[in-house]
């Protein structure tokens, strides 16, 4: 009896009869394969799968989904401010270097996004924004409780920041691709039901396929990519949408033609290894040609935090030095507050042309995430390329890492070097090819430019009459509110909470002994349900 009998789509042929001669082939008996009449390819057994003709039933020995939450943070202001929902809110750097952390669907109608300068994400919206700094420790509540809900079904996570993370279902090995969606559907109702946020789910076989398909999901959605279509839905992505290549790579690689992943996997290993470098082109070539057999581990908290950028042109004085300098800033400080946690040291790293490093580092009094005081030290620390020599490679990091936060520390960073309790530099130099920044995260994250921290004691420290758009309130006769604005002696709180809708809005004296600064977390209010 013919393999092909009682198949769907190929029902009908006579089990006794031979291969046509129009096609000249022989059915060959040697691999134990079937070949697939539809796409002319053969399906290795190696990726443990099951063929069929419908997409939703194809098994899969693995599926590694990725769980990411919708616009996180903004989404987590309207769930905690009311009469933001559905505004165009950006969250992020208030101050002059203030750069978008996230933004709203609503906003992104306009053209914002995260990343993007906060003067140009406010030009692009017009006056319907509205800014508010991050809160830190209520993303860091509200992710706990999302991925405690995961947990429940999933044992092991890796999370790459407040908003995302990995996870290799054990009770979906060997199931459908239409079992792995009712697994997603089943956890973003959990989430939606039980903290009122919306998550996008990715499934594949491995990472790569299931970052790109939550991406692909967004909003809301659910993408799953069975195995025997990775390939063809990989190829024909632009190569920028692989993981690790970014906007240098990228750039190198559209030059010489490769725009789409398809094209980069079609490159010998020499070829990959002479455009993207011995280190980490081999890797991304596998993932480029589908191989992606990364295990889904519990990532350790990190110890330092960093970001570092390599320049074509060395950079041979202060005023090509300052930006490079703001830019990693910035970059390792939308990790941080993605990490949750402030700072204490900040660590700049300058790489000479003669690849010699040199590190300097700064300790405040206080672990901070504001992104002005960090950028001040870390400018602090730089030293004139004209005196020290040409720089090709810059870095900021930062270390001392606590979940305890102080506000601005704008008066300390402004004084003389050692005139400050409790702050210190250190100065250190190696030989070429040694780094000066170690135990870095490399995980995405988010900017934070305002002055918030990350919990109530610090904040009740401040002086009353100090009050910034997005600070958390209470006062003895409305409860829990939010600044939405203040000066000129007064300041409008808008009380609400996640649990009261949306809430009215008074103005007080900015002096009013009634008014206190609340602990951001309150405003979650999770004990009323």
């Amino acid at each position: 009896m013919s393999e092909s009998a009682g198949v769907p789509g190929i029902a009908g042929r006579d089990d006794a009869t031979e291969r046509s001669e129009r096609d000249g082939t022989e059915r060959s008996e040697r691999d134990g394969t079937e070949r697939s009449e539809r796409d002319g390819t053969e399906r290795s057994e190696r990726d443990g799968t099951e063929r069929s003709e419908q997409d939703g039933t194809e098994r899969s020995e693995r599926w590694v989904m990725h769980l990411d939450m919708d616009a996180f943070f903004a989404s987590v202001e309207q769930l905690t401010r009311p009469t933001l929902r559905g505004r165009p809110v950006l969250v992020g750097g208030i101050g002059g270097r203030g750069v978008v952390a996230g933004a709203s669907y609503a906003a992104r109608a306009y053209g914002a996004s995260s990343a993007m300068p906060m003067h140009q994400a406010r030009r692009l919206v017009g006056a319907s924004a509205v800014v508010l700094p991050p809160r830190g420790a209520v993303y860091r509540v509200v992710s706990e409780r999302i991925f405690a809900l995961v947990r429940e079904t999933v044992g092991v996570i890796e999370m790459l920041s407040f908003d995302e993370a990995f996870a290799e279902p054990e009770v979906l090995v060997g199931c459908t691709a239409a079992q792995a969606h009712a697994f997603a559907d089943d956890i973003r109702r959990r989430i939606r039901d039980e903290v009122g946020l919306a998550a996008s789910v990715g499934f594949g076989s491995g990472k790569q396929i299931a970052k790109i398909a939550s991406g692909m999901a967004k909003p809301d959605g659910v993408m799953v990519i069975s195995p025997s279509r990775e390939l063809a839905f990989l190829h024909a992505l632009p190569v920028r949408k692989l993981w690790g290549i970014g906007p240098v790579s990228g750039d190198r690689l559209s030059r010489l033609g490769i725009d789409t992943i398809g094209d980069l996997a079609a490159l010998s290993e020499v070829e990959v290894a002479s455009v993207l470098g011995s280190t980490i082109g081999p890797a991304l070539h596998r993932l480029a040609q589908g191989i992606d057999d990364r295990p889904v581990t519990e990532r350790a908290a990190a110890k330092q935090i960093s970001a570092e950028s390599t320049f074509a042109a060395d950079i041979v004085s202060m005023a090509g030095l300052r930006p490079a300098i703001d830019r990693s800033a910035a970059d390792a400080h939308r990790r941080l507050v993605a990490d949750g946690r402030g700072a204490r040291t900040v660590v700049l790293k300058l790489k000479r042309a003669d690849m010699s490093v040199l590190t300097r580092s700064f300790t405040l009094p206080a672990a901070t995430s504001d992104l002005d005081s960090l950028t001040a030290v870390a400018r602090r620390l730089a030293l004139d390329p004209e005196s020290i020599g040409p720089i090709r490679l810059v870095g900021v990091g930062y270390s001392g890492l606590s979940d305890t936060e102080q506000y601005a520390l704008f008066d300390d960073v402004a004084a003389p070097a050692g005139q400050v309790p409790g702050m210190s530099t250190r100065t250190t130099e190696s030989a070429p090819g040694a780094d000066g920044i170690e135990n870095s995260d490399g995980g995405d994250g988010i900017e934070d430019g305002g002055g918030t921290g990350a919990g109530g004691g610090a904040a009740n420290a401040a002086p009353r009459n100090e009050w910034a758009t997005g600070n958390d309130v209470t006062h003895r006769d409305h409860g829990h509110g939010w600044v939405q604005g203040a000066g000129h002696g007064v300041v409008t709180v808008r009380f609400e909470t996640r649990t009261t809708g949306p809430g009215p809005a008074r103005t007080f004296a900015a002096d009013d002994p009634d008014l206190r600064r609340a602990d951001p977390i309150d405003s979650l209010d999770w004990s009323s349900g």
